[in-house]
């Protein structure tokens, strides 16, 4: 065997180790790194459209909670004195199927009654007229044709 032939096999030899040494390096980094993404704590994500909304009136101690995905609405009361604090359900069923809700789908407008709002359905234009009142019988929501 020659000097070259020697050289050679030594230099093709010395690749492939290091080679190798690279490939096991690259995965042993991958691998790290996956294990820290299983790790880490799930992020909690800023709603770009929230669920719920809180509208104001023009009582001062009520406001019209709504669903926005599927048009749920309540009045929520609240006191700075030991007065009736909680929510009154307006309508408590889904106007929409459940693989139709999407966030932000419905949203209130006040009209000039102080306790009408108008609910609207952004994605189809549907309307209803939604009455609060501390009294049961004056609190509904109707479908505007």
């Amino acid at each position: 065997m020659n000097l070259r032939n020697i050289i050679l096999i030594s230099f093709l030899t010395l690749t492939t180790v290091y080679s190798y040494g690279q490939i096991e390096k690259d995965s042993l980094a991958t691998i790290k790194e996956v294990e820290k993404q299983v790790k880490k704590k799930p992020e909690i994500k800023q709603l770009e459209v929230p669920i719920y909304k809180l509208f104001p009136t023009e009582n001062t101690w009520a406001l019209i909670k709504l669903n926005t995905r599927n048009g749920k609405i309540w009045q929520v009361h609240y006191s700075i004195s030991n007065d009736f604090e909680g929510e009154l359900p307006i309508n408590t069923y889904s106007l929409v199927l459940p693989e139709e809700e999407i966030n932000g789908r419905f949203t209130l407008y006040p009209t000039p009654n102080m306790y009408n709002f108008i609910l609207l359905d952004q994605i189809d234009g549907s309307t209803w007229k939604v009455q609060w009142n501390n009294e049961r019988d004056k609190r509904f929501m109707r479908r505007i044709n």
